[in-house]
């Protein structure tokens, strides 16, 4: 780790000069909610404000600029799921350069759409691989054949530099550092770059490093000293679903490493739907990460300090907002499912609704299947709660009365499913 080169405070500050005349800067803005709900003077860096609705476009405007310069005519090749592509797409736009962006079959088709709608002409569209680890590696390999240049979403000096800028402005525009800077983490460029950065101009910042409960490869890296990889990772918050952390920006990391935690999916969701309405802000899962993690109730940072999020993308499909609200109702404990043997005969639903069902309480699905020769007939159930706190009475009810239910567990198989 000690020999692998590093991106210095000056280097990302290079970059912010080379990507200025294409970026215009995004806002930071104090946000009322989360300052209110912990506690803390919180801000957030808007980087869904970006052309492109992420800060992916910095690192790699960055990049692809750079190899302009040298031969306009050279072709790029990336793989990514879906901001960093767009960043590439509109880079090449922008810049007369041809770019084969791999995306995984898992890429939101809002995004797709985006890439294909923001590249035009200088972008070819392949989809392969269910996850992006799988659409990297054939991204490599047709760099390979190619001879074209490889723009990787985050391990790369150019790439991790441009990234960094993010958190320079952040600073310029608060009027000074905060005492706290959440960072979401996939590969690792946004906080390898914060880091580079932050170090050397305002070294008295604490870094907090959050990821997906269900992609943590850099903490995975960390337990073991290098990077690993995680073999399969839940694609929900795709654009930090990485089964790999980055070589270049673990070096970077392992340095002085910060503070890491996983964030649960279902506290995502809840913070997602909390910006949108409450803020107004469409933020994707990714983009939720790191103002989500301030609802974990172990993150130690001091009453009234000033805490500093990168909102780091927004691009959401709408389609995807009844999944959120799912896994938000499953999270907050007020989404349940049951497994109820029903008797087959007259008045036996009549009993659930009145005797077992609370008064606040709301069945969301009911599945039921009626069986020949059989006294009894399955239904899976979904009950919306009014509140957590009346699962335990709803249990109650259900255990004295003559129906057979099983509670399905969120962690089943069977909820897997419906989740």
């Amino acid at each position: 780790m000690t020999h692998s080169p590093r991106v210095s405070a000056a280097d990302v500050e290079a970059a912010a000069e080379r990507i200025a005349s294409a970026i215009v800067p995004t806002p930071t803005q104090r946000n009322a909610r989360l300052s209110r709900r912990t506690g803390l003077d919180v801000w957030l860096k808007r980087e869904d404000l970006q052309p492109v609705r992420s800060y992916k476009l910095r690192g790699a405007y960055n990049l692809i600029s750079r190899l302009a310069e040298q031969d306009p005519d050279a072709g790029v090749v990336c793989a990514s799921a879906g901001n960093h592509a767009q960043g590439v797409a509109f880079a090449c736009a922008d810049l007369g350069v041809h770019a084969r962006i791999y995306l995984p079959r898992t890429t939101p088709r809002q995004k797709r759409e985006r890439v294909a709608a923001i590249g035009g002409d200088a972008v070819e569209i392949v989809i392969e691989g269910d996850y992006f680890d799988q659409s990297s590696s054939a991204s490599r390999a047709f760099a390979r054949e190619s001879g074209r240049t490889l723009v990787p979403p985050f391990d790369d000096l150019a790439v991790i530099a441009g990234q960094g800028t993010a958190v320079r402005e952040l600073v310029e525009q608060i009027g000074h550092a905060p005492d706290v800077l959440v960072v979401p983490v996939g590969g690792g460029g946004l906080l390898a770059g914060s880091l580079a950065w932050l170090r050397e101009r305002h070294p008295g910042v604490r870094v907090i490093g959050v990821e997906p409960a269900g992609a943590q490869s850099l903490s995975a890296a960390l337990t073991t000293g290098a990077p690993v990889d995680l073999g399969e990772v839940d694609p929900f918050v795709d654009g930090a679903a990485v089964g790999r952390v980055g070589d270049l920006t673990f070096a970077h990391i392992h340095d002085d490493p910060p503070a890491v935690h996983a964030v649960p999916e279902g506290l995502i969701c809840i913070e997602m739907l909390d910006l949108y309405q409450q803020d107004g802000i469409i933020a994707e899962p990714a983009g939720a990460l790191a103002s989500a993690a301030l609802a974990l109730p172990d993150l130690g940072i001091e009453p009234g300090a000033t805490v500093a999020c990168l909102l780091s993308g927004g691009n959401n499909d709408v389609s995807r907002y009844a999944e959120i609200v799912e896994r938000a109702l499953v999270h907050e404990g007020r989404k349940h499912y049951f497994l109820v043997d029903f008797p087959q005969e007259p008045g036996a639903l009549r009993h659930f609704l009145d005797d077992v069902l609370g008064p606040d309480d709301d069945i969301t699905l009911f599945e039921y299947v009626k069986r020949n020769n059989r006294e009894t007939g399955p239904a899976l159930v979904g009950i919306e709660l009014g509140s957590p706190d009346d699962l335990p009475d709803l249990l109650d009810r259900m255990e004295q009365g003559p129906l057979q239910i099983e509670p399905l567990p969120p962690e089943s198989p069977v909820s897997r499913f419906l989740i």
